[in-house]
């Protein structure tokens, strides 16, 4: 017998664009009944009008995808947005049908798909775990013999008799990620829910699918765009380029493939209202327009030198004035992992009386990073909230080895994947005016 658990042949998943207007309802029979009636009657009356069939526009979000995993892997799924990848982890999962193609699972499956995957929200997370205990067909006496080790793993002991509609959205992911792990699936499949949770509480995740793994011999199905936990929790890695699978093999080879195909933007100034993909927020308060990078004599670069003077300049359309923005940008290296943070509001608050576009600036007296290839993250939003508008990969640079020989120790600190504030100074000015100052702060 083979030793995969998992097989997937020629899958495919179509959508059909457009097909369903207005609001979602609930379809009973006497209403299919109803429909087929007046269809006839209306092809019976107008003969020639239903003769041609109208056209739709059809997506389809996998393609022949065609994979093996046998038991005990840990497979990392990579993509772009947009790839595939929780498509196919819905099929897996079994919450989704494939419109093609066939898929054979040899046991249960745990997933973690989203926040609050197969919770009820009106039930208390004590009844929840045994909910999700008797969905994977265990015993009473098999989930209260896990019982305690999912409490202590999910640190919620506190509120395990409170109703999870009242839990953080950390609080649910602790809870649902401790529940499938520790129920004993013989497929765990988790998607990138466990960005929600913090950094100590992710590096325990990652521990616990490794230990899920090479302890107990089960199988781990991982996406996530985070490539240094890919590489350092798969051995093997399947990657998804627009339904297709492109790639299987090693995954430090395929996260070399998948840095190399990204087709980041490189440019010292880009316009960001083009920028509909890795987009993220609602725009209630501000949109983000443009973002350039600039030397010291106010020049676009995407060049720099180890240590040089650099500004980051950002347009946004503020609708509201406030004084509570905040605007945000990440540095980060190829493996999508920020290694420096430039916040406004770490030097001060950038008070917008006088809604409409405004230029804002933070000027870094010397990037601290060494020669490679870097991107950029920008971000506004109100302080406590989540991002307003917010573009991931705005744009990307590279930094070149300094013909200062002595730059070299201040930089050694800086040689880890640690996140690191980076000492800025803001300022923000009205668009059509930058000599009017609104905010300035000066580096102490």
């Amino acid at each position: 017998m083979s030793d995969s658990v998992i097989q997937v042949e020629n899958l495919g998943k179509k959508y059909v664009l457009g097909q369903q207007q207005g609001n979602s309802r609930y379809v009973a029979l006497r209403d299919v009944v109803a429909d087929g009636v007046k269809s006839f009657s209306r092809r019976l009356r107008y003969p020639l009008k239903h003769k041609i069939k109208p056209q739709h526009d059809e997506f389809w979000a996998l393609k022949d995808v065609s994979f093996e995993v046998n038991q005990g892997e840990v497979v990392g799924i990579i993509g772009r947005n947009g790839a595939g990848k929780s498509t196919l982890l819905k099929i897996l999962s079994r919450i989704t049908e494939p419109t093609k193609g066939r898929v054979r699972l040899r046991g249960r499956v745990a997933s973690l798909l989203e926040v609050g995957t197969g919770f009820h929200p009106e039930l208390t997370g004590r009844e929840n775990i045994f909910l999700n205990g008797a969905i994977l067909g265990m015993s009473r006496a098999e989930i209260n013999r896990r019982f305690d080790e999912i409490v202590e793993f999910a640190e919620v002991s506190r509120f395990l008799d409170t109703p999870v509609k009242r839990y953080s959205s950390g609080m649910y992911v602790r809870l649902a990620f401790a529940v499938a792990a520790h129920l004993e699936p013989e497929i765990l499949v988790v998607d990138e829910v466990l960005a929600v949770g913090d950094a100590a509480f992710q590096k325990k995740c990652l521990g616990k699918m490794g230990d899920v793994a090479k302890q107990e011999g089960r199988t781990v199905l991982f996406v996530s765009h985070n490539m240094t936990a890919v590489e350092s929790l798969c051995q093997t890695a399947l990657m998804l380029s627009d339904g297709q699978v492109s790639f299987r093999g090693n995954a430090r080879t395929a996260i070399a493939k998948y840095v190399s195909e990204t087709n980041l933007v490189t440019s010292g100034h880009v316009d960001l209202s083009t920028r509909l993909t890795e987009r993220y927020g609602p725009k209630q308060y501000a949109t983000l327009k443009s973002f350039s990078l600039l030397d010291i004599d106010g020049h676009c670069v995407t060049t720099l030198q180890m240590g040089q003077p650099v500004s980051f300049r950002v347009a946004i359309d503020f609708k509201v004035s406030s004084d509570s923005y905040e605007i945000g940008i990440a540095i980060c290296n190829l493996h999508g992992v920020r290694l420096h943070y430039l916040i406004s509001n770490w030097e001060n608050n950038l008070n917008v009386a006088i809604p409409g576009c405004h230029t804002v600036e933070a000027f870094v007296p010397a990037i601290h990073l060494f020669p490679g290839e870097y991107s950029v993250n920008v971000w506004v939003k109100k302080q406590g909230e989540a991002y307003d508008d917010a573009v991931h990969e705005a744009t990307g640079f590279t930094v070149q080895e300094s013909q200062i020989t002595n730059q070299y120790a201040y930089f050694e600190r800086y040689s880890t994947n640690t996140q690191v504030y980076t000492p800025s100074r803001w300022q923000i000015s009205q668009d059509d005016n930058l000599g009017k100052t609104i905010f300035a702060k000066t580096e102490q």
